[in-house]
């Protein structure tokens, strides 16, 4: 009951930030946070499928980390990828604000097993939404600003665990015992500071166990009918009225 009210509070408190800013928009901004597998990248690629992605175009803030190729591999071993310090905020700053006047960039290509930028990027056009997902998405107070919508995939850590060792171990060469060292020194222990806090944040807080569809259905029916998505998607009545902010 906390979270749902400190959510509602937050969403009337963000009724006046940048409304001159969002008055100029050429696109709907919505920002998809969670923890490391939370299942936002899921909930993010639905949410494109849904909207279609003819009219959509889709961020990974993940694609913003810092390029290191400026340190050892040792060195680059060290670096906490958790906090918000390893990402380009600047960029992401930059792209979408051009994104939002109409203009495309290029985002991007990361190399998480050398912790590198590649020389290749992707180019990424205007769209009338632009979903952008991210661990630390809601951490900065700029990039809230620059969102129309906020949305907090909320998942138990045993669940989140144990996608993040299959998917470290499957697709980016990690052994079993390097993920849950890194684990425990810097992805929860940084969750709990600069993710799971900012969930206040959030106009929709979407939880585990929730069908994934039906609460996809529900945010897509609530962007087209121009409603707020306020509160917590439990809390939804089946006639998806929503309380405006």
């Amino acid at each position: 009951m906390q979270l749902v009210l400190a959510v509602i509070e937050a969403a009337i408190r963000r009724t006046a930030v940048g409304i001159a800013y969002h008055e100029l928009s050429v696109s709907i901004i919505i920002g998809v946070c969670g923890g490391s597998g939370s299942g936002k990248t899921t909930l993010s690629s639905k949410l494109v499928e849904q909207l279609g992605d003819h009219r959509t175009a889709c961020l990974s803030f993940d694609s913003y980390y810092h390029d290191f190729s400026h340190l050892s591999p040792a060195e680059r071993a060290e670096v906490n990828f958790d906090h918000p310090d390893s990402l380009d905020e600047e960029l992401l700053l930059a792209h979408l604000d051009a994104l939002r006047s109409g203009s495309s960039i290029g985002v991007p290509t990361y190399d998480f097993a050398s912790h590198t930028r590649s020389d290749e990027i992707q180019l990424v056009g205007p769209a009338e939404y632009v979903v952008i997902e991210g661990i630390l998405l809601f951490s900065s107070p700029l990039v809230r600003e620059r969102l129309d919508h906020l949305i907090f995939r909320d998942c138990p850590s045993g669940v989140r665990f144990e996608r993040r060792m299959l998917r470290d171990v499957e697709t980016r060469g990690r052994t079993p015992d390097s993920v849950e060292a890194q684990w425990k020194t810097t992805v929860q222990p940084m969750h709990e500071i600069y993710v799971e806090p900012h969930a206040a944040f959030a106009d929709l807080v979407t939880r585990h166990g929730y069908d994934l569809e039906r609460a996809v259905d529900r945010i897509v029916e609530a962007l087209e009918l121009e409603k707020p998505l306020v509160g917590c998607l439990d809390e939804w009545p089946s006639s998806t009225v929503l309380a405006r902010r």
